[in-house]
């Protein structure tokens, strides 16, 4: 199952994140009074990008999107999609690292192409990133504490036969606090800053076309799998009824089961987040930065007091 779920995971991932995205602007329209592309829209968008001329600025723009891209899929490898998972040893602070590489394999290939639209949306990812990583380490610091683990697959366990982590009281507070960054992990508004097609020509990817713009809609697929799959994994038990499941434990349609709840989990908070995206203006960087940096900041820190103390 381990070495099946090498070539599944991503592959699942990969098709689930384009799904989401064409969902993603479906439910947006809708909410906007408008039709909207189908669903399957970014499929398209990403065969047509293949089959066009892709113009290249030198090897670092090359290989930045590729790095990019391949951090994201190892990311993948990290994430229990129910009882599908490619490793049981894989740490939260190692997914931290991992989470980096994605933005600044985008910066490569931003700052090779030269454009100066290209290089605020690099400085505004960089700043996002420094912005959300903060809270998000102590959510996660105060989650390894709780469970006394850094294994996301030991965390699921445990909340198969304990509850989810929402039902004990002491992780509400972390729970909140990740909720409250979840839209500046996915990269949509009010923290829709880097892109902002109104300001500087969809920034990093200004100079994208061809197949690094189908790279980078694989990569943005990926990364809205795995900001999802990160939330449901520790707050919400991955793919778990906790208990329900038992009498059909280690079969195939146990399996099945388990990665089709898991997604309809992910799909819930999908929505929630659309809707938060649909009707919130974006936000100027010094205000992202500002309320990143307050609110989630103290309530994940308090919650990390709290679990400390009851340990």
């Amino acid at each position: 199952m381990k070495i099946l779920s090498l070539f599944i995971s991503p592959l699942l991932a990969l098709i689930i994140g384009l799904l989401f995205l064409g969902i993603s602007r479906k439910i947006t329209a809708k909410i906007h009074w408008r039709c909207g592309p189908p669903v399957y829209q970014p499929l398209i968008d990403v065969i047509r990008s293949f089959s066009q001329k892709s113009i290249s600025h030198g090897a670092f723009f090359d290989f930045g999107i590729i790095l990019s891209l391949s951090s994201s899929v190892v990311l993948i490898y990290f994430l229990p999609v129910g009882d599908l998972y490619a490793m049981t040893s894989g740490g939260l602070i190692a997914f931290l690292y991992l989470m980096l590489l994605g933005p600044f394999g985008i910066a490569l290939s931003s700052a090779a192409s030269g454009n100066p639209n290209s290089s605020i949306g690099v400085s505004r990812k960089f700043l996002l990133a420094l912005a959300y990583e903060v809270p998000l380490l102590l959510v996660l610091l105060t989650v390894m504490t709780h469970y006394n683990t850094i294994s996301l697959v030991e965390i699921v366990n445990i909340q198969a036969g304990t509850g989810m982590a929402f039902s004990s009281w002491a992780l509400v507070l972390p729970g909140i606090a990740y909720f409250l960054i979840l839209p500046a992990v996915l990269g949509v508004r009010p923290f829709e800053i880097v892109s902002a097609p109104q300001e500087i020509s969809s920034g990093p990817v200004a100079e994208f076309g061809g197949k690094h713009l189908a790279f980078y809609t694989l990569q943005h697929a990926l990364q809205l799998f795995v900001g999802l799959a990160l939330f449901v994994n520790i707050f919400l038990g991955g793919g778990t009824l906790f208990g329900l499941l038992n009498p059909i434990a280690g079969t195939v349609w146990a399996t099945i089961l388990g990665i089709i709840i898991f997604l309809v989990k992910m799909f819930i908070v999908l929505v929630i987040e659309l809707f938060i995206n649909a009707v919130y203006p974006r936000f100027r960087i010094e205000q992202a930065m500002r309320y990143l940096w307050k609110w989630p900041t103290l309530i994940a820190f308090v919650g990390l007091v709290i679990v400390a103390i009851l340990n």
